[in-house]
């Protein structure tokens, strides 16, 4: 099935049931549906055809859903964009995905004018949120008919992309077919309780993994509440006011709940599933939060490449290792593989390794993307012997559970989004007192790794942390900024010279019993 008859199962179930709720109002199932097929039918009168690309930049809002599925009801490839990223990433991603609409948020309408110098390939533009002056995603769709034809399809066509990067933080776009989309949901629901109803709370930007959450529920009829940002005293309020079953957060944001002074004031007894994912979590934390929010927790492992769930574990399994101290190390891994994915660990040469050694972690099974979109180079290098390369390091113990160690190139995971180290070293060998750097990540008990730059400074020259800082986040944004920057008279190099990054990094990392 794709990803829209998914919700049409939902909407036609469950049709005066709250589809979407937020600060700017409500649709039901039958409002989003019938607003969905003018949307559709807009961008076919527009000259939008099947499998171009529909791309949403956009804070969290209501109409954000609405966009994707209209998008998708009419053959477009839909993708979300991470509201965070730069301006040259955005440019670049949105040249890569060959974009022809782009629906944006005015917090974006700044962008605009370089947009469409740089991105001739986008033919239509909404905006998707209203005000006096401005009719909105809503009103741009007005006149159209509220229902629209269907087209012929197959499992393997493709549904949605969804950016991905490598060790040089060149984005690359991943192809995630119906097949996929089917998968995960067959996946979810396979591993989880599911009862019905669900309240599903969307709080993280719809462009991260936990923002997809809401579609896949919404074939049960779940209903899903957006708010804005992850602002912890929100999210907890919204889930007693809302009676939330189920919620995905990073574990940064779950840190900052459990640090709030007002977090044993509310009612989370209507919790089901509390998933987390996009960086390993501190088992101190995790016991913690079983006490907090009950026995509901839930750990998921994937990828932009192999979407959310190739692992998972369990409420009972965590719950089993809280409660006998000879599992309790459980608590640093995350889980076992799902039911429709297989995932192994491999070596440099190409083989696999028995449960106890280390090495890359690979998968494959009904998950895996269909390949990277334009890229048939990158994705054969990420591709063995039928296996999947995810760049994680991981090892397997006895009972088949997988704890990840290590990453095997640079990539940086702070508050689960991804730093590539290349660009801010870029941007710091800019400055003119800085010789030579190295960014990596350092372990930070609230981000999970922080950033953290260690500069060699050039002789005669004079530069503070706090220039430093400043330098970078004027440019960079503060997600890639780094936190923290140490001073050395030397970098260790090897014999032609190349900085020893993992020598760098190793020393922030001593007796924490993993990499990651």
């Amino acid at each position: 099935m794709r990803p829209i008859d998914f919700f049409d199962r939902g909407a036609r179930l469950f049709p005066q049931r709250e589809c979407l709720v937020g600060p700017e109002g409500s649709l039901t199932f039958e409002e989003a549906r019938r607003l969905s097929h003018r949307i559709a039918n807009r961008l076919r009168h527009g000259g939008v055809r099947r499998g171009d690309s529909a791309c949403v930049l956009s804070t969290n809002h209501l109409m954000v859903l609405p966009a994707l599925l209209g998008a998708m009801r009419m053959g477009a490839v839909a993708a979300m964009l991470a509201p965070s990223v730069s301006v040259d990433d955005l440019v670049a991603i949105l040249r890569l995905n060959e974009c022809r609409v782009l629906f944006y948020h005015e917090d974006f309408a700044a962008l605009l004018v370089r947009i469409r110098l740089e991105v001739p390939s986008i033919a239509v533009f909404c905006r998707i949120d209203a005000d006096g002056a401005q009719q909105g995603l809503s009103g741009w769709a007005e006149g159209c008919a509220d229902n629209s034809e269907d087209f012929d399809w197959q499992p393997d066509d493709v549904a949605m992309h969804a950016s991905s990067g490598g060790s040089t933080g060149l984005p690359k776009s991943t192809m995630l077919t119906h097949a996929n989309f089917s998968a995960i949901v067959a996946t979810f629901m396979s591993c989880l309780d599911v009862q019905e109803p669900i309240v599903n709370l969307v709080c993280i930007p719809a462009s991260h993994a936990g923002g997809y959450v809401g579609l896949l529920f919404m074939g049960l009829g779940a209903t899903t509440i957006v708010l804005p940002k992850p602002e912890p005293l929100a999210i907890m309020q919204a889930i007693a006011r809302h009676r939330v079953t189920t919620l995905f957060l990073p574990p940064t944001v779950i840190y900052m709940m459990l640090a709030h002074k007002r977090v044993g004031e509310f009612d989370y007894s209507t919790l089901r599933h509390f998933l987390y994912a996009a960086a390993p979590m501190s088992p101190d934390k995790l016991a913690l939060a079983l006490q907090v929010f009950g026995p509901v927790m839930v750990q998921t492992y994937g990828q932009a490449e192999a979407p959310s769930v190739l692992t998972i574990m369990t409420q009972r399994e965590h719950v089993a290792a809280l409660a006998d101290p000879d599992k309790r190390d459980r608590l640093a891994s995350c889980g076992r593989p799902t039911l429709f994915s297989q995932v192994a660990i491999m070596d440099e040469a190409g083989s696999l390794l028995p449960d106890g050694e280390a090495g890359e972690i690979v998968c494959r099974g009904d998950l895996v993307m269909k390949g990277y979109f334009r890229n048939p180079e990158a994705t054969a290098e990420i591709r063995h012997r039928g296996w999947q390369r995810t760049g994680d390091v991981g090892r397997f113990d006895a009972d088949g559970y997988l704890y990840i160690v290590d990453r095997k190139k640079d990539m940086i995971i702070t508050g689960g989004y991804n730093v590539y180290p290349a660009e801010i070293e870029r941007h710091l060998m800019i400055h003119p007192a800085v010789r030579d750097c190295v960014v990596v990540g350092v372990p930070d008990d609230k981000w999970g790794e922080a950033v953290k730059a260690v500069v060699e400074v050039r002789e005669g020259g004079s530069v503070t942390e706090k220039d430093l800082i400043a330098h970078c986040r004027t440019t960079l944004g503060g997600v890639k900024t780094p936190k923290s920057i140490d001073f050395v008279e030397a970098l260790p190099r090897n014999a032609i010279g190349k900085v020893l990054k993992r020598e760098v990094r190793s020393r922030y990392w001593v007796d924490r019993g993993r990499q990651i």
